[in-house]
This record gives structure tokens, C-alpha cells and sequence, in this order.
């Protein structure tokens, strides 16, 4: 199969080269964003990963005609292209909508363009699990309930919990189904929405077939380490093996459901040639939730880190509080079955960042712009 890959050089979109190298005819086009790749690109992690496995061009989904020219003779796309932090979209606005609606626009026109010369078959969307917003919960009194995005007065107030619509009832997290209302809470969370629907809209009228996957919370070796934007994960490693306190924001209970690439990458590669993928809206996940304390308890073990682990109260816009897939669909189209555990995951993950320069420059910078913007709020002032 000849495939283009959108953001190829990208954290997943790297893990999907090298699980399909050398079977496919592998095209990659990426930015090579300096929040991503740093300021040698060349040199990156991800880059010397993927060089040698794929035909790679230099370029951003939002220069039209660069992809026009990538498509030509692909069979299938994978589209990774995307900026993703969440609290940066708050105030990144233009950048977000260029990068993430415009650059989707961008491959749809193309295709249309190349009307019947277009080799085009089908296009893999990796979207996400923002789309649902603070996503399902179950009220006591009236059952299922999709609460909107917490107020900014509850937490400063330190109130972090969500409250069923309809009865104010306090409510609890329940595995989100596909089928959930749709809430974005965060510019990031409606662009991916966004493309959802533009591709919904589009690929049947022009004859291509479409998957659309809501990855939760991906982890592992690759893993921006400078990008300050997206990954726990690579914040708590690099400040706890700087020796420097960490900060977990609210109560510490928000809870996340982190999958590991490379599982992500066989479901995204097995429904390259399902058919039974096709028209559907699939949760990728474990289908487990961990607190974001526990998460980072667990790092300071593995890597016996002397740093102390506040829970400070401090939060941001736009984050949610618990995250949980309900992967039933992936199960029974893809038989998918997540084969990392999370500590065995982040055991050999924590062995990869041991390896990698760190950047704790950019983290605090991050934070500064989103004090500025009133996207981040410290409840102690400091």
C-alpha cells in the first residue's frame, strides 16, 4: 500500500512507521515543529526513528499545494497532523484553527481536485477524546448526564467535583461510549471535532473511506520532552529528575486513561485493511482510569526521585476532570486488547528519559503564558 502520513514524524505517527516499515510504500509529511522536534530537528529522536523507513517531506498541512504533491499516487491517508495543547489552544486561537481546520481542509480540497486521478481509498483520522468534554457521568437520581465544563468560580473555590444538570445532584464518572454527547471544553477539543465533521461531511461525496479514532491520554518512549503543552507524563519526569517539586493541579483525583503508542499504532495500522473500520467512530484507550497523583507517585519511584509531590489546588481552563474510554467497539471491530500495562509502560518509559536531554525552561514559560492569558490559575498566588 502506498500511505501517506500527516505528522508522521510526530510522537504516534513515528511509532506507526516503524510497526509498518518495510511492508508499505510510506510517505511522511511534517512540519517538524521546534515545541516537538526542538531546534535541531535533523538530530530528533523521532526523526533519526523514521529517516531511513518512509520518503519524508518538509512541510505543513497548511501550504495546499505542498499537499497536494504528497498525495499524489497515496492509496490511504493517515491524518496525525495537528497541534495539540489543550491550554495553549486558549489563547493560540488562529494557530489552532490554521493548523487543525484549515490543514484538514487542505487534504480534502486536494482530493477533490485530483477528482478520478486520485488513488485515495481511505483516510484514518486520529482525533480525540476532547470532543466529549468532561464526557458521561451518572447522576443517583436521574442516570446518565453529560455535565458542561466546571465555572471558574467552583474551582477557585476548590470544588472540583461535576453536578448533574438537571438535579445539581453530585455525579461520578462513568467509561465515555462512543455514541456520548459531544461537549469540547477547550479550542483544541472543537477543532478535532471539527475535523470530525469535516471528514464525515466530505469523504462519502468523494468516494473514500473513513475511521475515525478518539485516542485518551497516549504515553510512552518518543514523548515530547520539551513540549510543555501536552504529556504529564514528560513534565512530572523531568522535574522530579531535575530534583524539583511537583505541582499536581486541583485535588490530585482527576483521573486520566493512558495507552500506551504502540498499542495505539496496531489498532491504527489493523484498520488500514478492515472494512468493518469503515464509517465508524472507534474510543482507543485501556479502558482503565488512574488518578494523575498516582501517576505522579509512580514516577517518583521508578525513578526514586527525592522530590516532594504537592497537591496545590492550581488549575487550568479547559482541562477536564476524569477521562475514561469505553473501548467495547474497538474490541469487537479491531479485537483490540491493550497488551502494555501502565507500570510496565511507564517502567520502560522512565528508562527512555533517563537517556534524553530535558528542558525545564519551557515548562515554566508555558505556565507564564497562560497566567498572562487567565488560562492558568494559582490559588496561592505564586
Amino acid at each position: 500500500m502506498k500511505l501517506l502520513i500527516t505528522g508522521g514524524a510526530g510522537f504516534i505517527g513515528s511509532e506507526i512507521v516503524r510497526q509498518l516499515a518495510p511492508e508499505h510504500d510510506i510517505t511522511v509529511l511534517d512540519s517538524m515543529s521546534e515545541q516537538i522536534h526542538g531546534k535541531n530537528w535533523e538530530s530528533s529522536y523521532l526523526y533519526q526513528s523514521i529517516r531511513d523507513r518512509c520518503r519524508f517531506i518538509l512541510g505543513s498541512v497548511c501550504d495546499f499545494e505542498t499537499v497536494r504533491k504528497a498525495l499524489e499516487g497515496q492509496e490511504a491517508v493517515i491524518h496525525l497532523a495537528a497541534e495539540t495543547g489543550t491550554g495553549q489552544s486558549m489563547y493560540e486561537i488562529n494557530h489552532y484553527n490554521e493548523t487543525n481546520i484549515m490543514g484538514t481542509s487542505n487534504l480534502l480540497q486536494a482530493i477533490s481536485l485530483m477528482g478520478e486521478s486520485s488513488m485515495v481509498r481511505k483516510i484514518i483520522l486520529s482525533s480525540s477524546r476532547s470532543v466529549y468534554g468532561e464526557g458521561r457521568y451518572v447522576c443517583p437520581r436521574c442516570g446518565d448526564v453529560y455535565p458542561g465544563s466546571r465555572s471558574r468560580e467552583k474551582l477557585m473555590q476548590g470544588d472540583f467535583n461535576l453536578y448533574c444538570p438537571v438535579c445539581g445532584a453530585k455525579v461520578a464518572p462513568a467509561a465515555t461510549q462512543e455514541d456520548s454527547r459531544l461537549r469540547p471544553s477547550s479550542l483544541y477539543a472543537f477543532t478535532k471535532q471539527a475535523q470530525e465533521s469535516m471528514l464525515q461531511t466530505m469523504c462519502p461525496a468523494l468516494g473514500v473511506d473513513l475511521t475515525i479514532f478518539r485516542f485518551q491520554n497516549v504515553y510512552g518512549a518518543g514523548q515530547s520532552l520539551n513540549n510543555p503543552y501536552t504529556g504529564i507524563l514528560s513534565i512530572f519526569s523531568s522535574l522530579l529528575l531535575a530534583g524539583k517539586d511537583v505541582n499536581v493541579f486541583e485535588d490530585g483525583l482527576e483521573s486520566r486513561d493512558f495507552i500506551h503508542v504502540s498499542d495505539v499504532a496496531k489498532a491504527v495500522i489493523r484498520s488500514l485493511d478492515c472494512e468493518e473500520s469503515n464509517g465508524e467512530v472507534i474510543n482507543l484507550g485501556s479502558g482503565e482510569d488512574t488518578s494523575v497523583l498516582e501517576v505522579a507517585c509512580l514516577l517518583k519511584k521508578i525513578y526514586g526521585s527525592r522530590s516532594e509531590i504537592h497537591v496545590t489546588g492550581d488549575f487550568r481552563i479547559g482541562d477536564i476532570a476524569h477521562n475514561k474510554a469505553d473501548i467495547r467497539k474497538a474490541r469487537r471491530i479491531l479485537d483490540f486488547y491493550p497488551s502494555v500495562g501502565l507500570e510496565e509502560g511507564l517502567t520502560s518509559f522512565c528508562a527512555w528519559v533517563l537517556k534524553q536531554k530535558r528542558d525545564l525552561n519551557t515548562y515554566e514559560q508555558s505556565l507564564q503564558e497562560m497566567e498572562d492569558t487567565g488560562m492558568f490559575i494559582r490559588k496561592n498566588g505564586k
